[in-house]
């Protein structure tokens, strides 16, 4: 007589909810699973809520209004550092369940992202970031007259932003959505909105090539702390880079072409942790998604001039392999990029083709960062440090992993070959000297997906080079994971002294502007200080030390003199130095130890210049003619 089969009694597997039996009997599990179940709970729950009191007492108490020589390092109290080491901790224990409970790794890699990135937006009384208010006023402006000029000429390359402003039209909309005078008012928080965006995005990418949830989680944590370039604020470049990453996600999820995955759909040839290749496409299909990817490749186009160069170069790689081959997509982006800067950018499009001529094919100096000289000071030279141990670290992980572990690089070649496409850029230009930060930043989505695939092994891999890989990667991953914002921290917050203003020194340089009438031109150290774009179709711009660091020499030794000859007869014109001018002229190189101090006492002391406003916030001086 047959026995009735009973009914499996599920029952919850840890936090994650899932439900299991025995996978013999169906009944349920025996009662030490019971009694162990709270303990992954305990062990889930304890570093977030540690972390979360370490941060909540430590933002508050930091000291951001007397920032020294390492920026905020040595301003952020000992309990910042012990809630990333928690958050850490937190990640490498709940990375051995990410592929029964995926939440909690990406719980932690959110509040990683709210840590790191969190503590301007929630301290600043004013904007982060010179760059950040430059666009702030570049949105004031169009809200206030309504529309764009590409082909009108303003000082200091501004008009390149009516050349693409889709991004500023956005958040003009967004202003006025919001009902707040000002982009200013969420401009801090930037950051962690681009952040948790591009999160389920690169997620997506790298489900495409691993089903391992370990690998794609720690790929997307390396990604996050291993970008420090600082393209995340309120700029074109962060928003259009999102929208990069998306149309990458699609190609390689969407558009597939038949009958090209060949051997790369057998799990016997591929590596443990390596996903088969997406299902294939028809011609009709693609031209769907070819239809649904035209807005966004239109957004990049209009927004930002590089993005889309960038996003050309990814396609044109991807037609490489037989997988992705599509050259209708390439030609559609191809198309829309040259249409968009023979009109609305013709003017700069045409000035930098002038330019080739004399960049192209100089890979050092197209590579080289955009430092007039080399950057001085305890901050800037940790930060310089930082960087380069960040670029070797990465670049060594990701190498080791496509050496050793062949099947994987075979399988996701389409992002080896993405990561990769960015770096024929440093034959072209050096993009105002920051070509060698973007041709990082594009490459940096392959690049840590390679690296985390050197610290994740194989799952179920077997073999005594297998159990070897396993016992390395439990060292190797604690210490990477730890060392990783050890090189994060440096790189993002070890200069911001030069980013951060107090409202006092804004305040003098608002008066400044109010001062000078309509016409006048400005004069200033760098235009690395909040405020030096106020009102900026109203006035020329004279930014005298972003030039050579010999001719700065020669300008030290009568700036007086040097300022006065520069100034066209007739000219009102007014000078404005502020510390945060200073710890910018210093720390990038621009001027000497010491420089700014000999330039401010030439110019106190010369006939030419009368002070208008002096205070330890600055100083201003007007030009008076012989």
């Amino acid at each position: 007589m047959q026995q009735q089969q009973r009914a499996p009694v599920p029952v919850a597997d840890g936090p994650a909810g899932e439900e299991r039996t025995d996978a013999r009997s169906g009944a349920p599990p025996p009662e030490r699973g019971r009694r162990h179940l709270p303990w992954q709970t305990v062990l889930s729950w304890l570093p977030l809520l540690l972390a979360a009191a370490c941060w909540a007492y430590a933002v508050p108490r930091t000291g951001f209004r007397d920032i020294g020589d390492y920026g905020l390092l040595d301003r952020f109290p000992p309990a910042y550092y012990a809630a990333l080491a928690a958050l850490t901790a937190g990640f490498v224990v709940t990375l051995r369940r990410a592929g029964t409970a995926p939440r909690w790794p990406a719980a932690y890699c959110v509040a990683m992202l709210v840590a790191l990135k969190a503590p301007p937006a929630v301290l600043y009384d004013g904007v982060r970031y010179a760059w950040a208010a430059k666009h702030d006023e570049v949105i004031t402006r169009l809200l206030a007259q309504g529309t764009v000029h590409p082909y009108t000429e303003l000082s200091g390359g501004m008009a390149a932003y009516d050349q693409w402003p889709g991004f500023f039209s956005l958040n003009a909309a967004l202003v006025r959505a919001f009902g707040v005078e000002a982009a200013a008012s969420y401009i801090n928080w930037a950051p962690v909105a681009l952040g948790l965006l591009t999160l389920p995005v690169l997620v997506l990418i790298y489900r495409t090539f691993s089903d391992d949830w370990r690998l794609v989680w720690t790929g997307v944590w390396i990604f996050q702390l291993a970008n420090w370039v600082g393209q995340d604020y309120l700029s074109p470049q962060g928003f259009s880079y999102l929208l990069h990453l998306t149309v990458l996600a699609v190609v390689v999820r969407h558009f597939v072409r038949p009958g090209s995955a060949g051997p790369l759909r057998d799990r016997a040839r591929l590596d443990p942790a390596a996903a088969t290749v997406p299902p294939p496409t028809g011609r009709r299909q693609r031209a769907v998604c070819v239809l649904f990817l035209l807005p966004l490749v239109a957004a990049v186009n209009a927004s930002h001039q590089l993005t889309p160069v960038m996003l050309c170069a990814t396609l044109f790689v991807l037609c490489l392999t037989r997988r992705y081959r599509n050259i209708g997509l390439l030609a559609v982006a191809g198309a829309l990029m040259l249409v968009w800067d023979l009109t609305m950018g013709r003017v700069l499009f045409l000035e930098t083709l002038s330019t080739l001529r004399d960049s192209a094919g100089d890979l050092l100096g197209n590579s080289r960062a955009g430092y007039a000289g080399e950057p001085t000071g305890p901050g800037p030279e940790l930060v310089g440090t930082a960087n380069v141990a960040m670029v070797l670290v990465l670049a060594v992980l990701a190498g080791t992993a496509v050496v050793l572990r062949r099947r994987l690089a075979r399988s996701a070649l389409p992002l080896l070959l993405a990561a990769a496409a960015p770096l024929p850029m440093f034959a072209v230009n050096d993009y105002g000297g920051e070509m060698l930060f973007r041709v990082y930043l594009f490459g940096l989505p392959g690049t840590a997906f390679f690296a985390a695939a050197a610290l994740v092994p194989a799952a179920g891999a077997t073999g005594r080079s297998a159990r070897a890989a396993r016992r390395a990667a439990a060292v190797a991953l604690p210490v990477a994971l730890i060392a990783l914002p050890a090189g994060f921290l440096p790189s993002y917050y070890g200069k911001e002294g030069m980013h951060y203003a107090p409202p006092a020194e804004v305040a003098l340089v608002k008066r400044a502007y109010d001062r000078a009438p309509a016409g006048s031109l400005i004069l200033a150290t760098t235009g690395s200080f909040p405020g030096a774009y106020t009102r900026y179709d109203q006035y020329e711009r004279w930014f005298f030390t972003e030039q050579e660091v010999p001719e700065n020499l020669t300008m030290l030794k009568d700036p007086a003199g040097y300022l006065a000859r520069g100034i066209p007869e007739g000219r009102r014109a007014y000078v404005i130095l502020t510390p945060t001018q200073e710890k910018a002229v210093i720390g990038e190189g621009y001027l000497p130890p010491g420089g700014f101090d000999r330039l401010t006492a030439g110019l106190m002391g010369s006939p030419l210049f009368r002070v208008v406003e002096r205070s330890e916030h600055g100083l201003v001086l007007q030009h008076v003619p012989r």
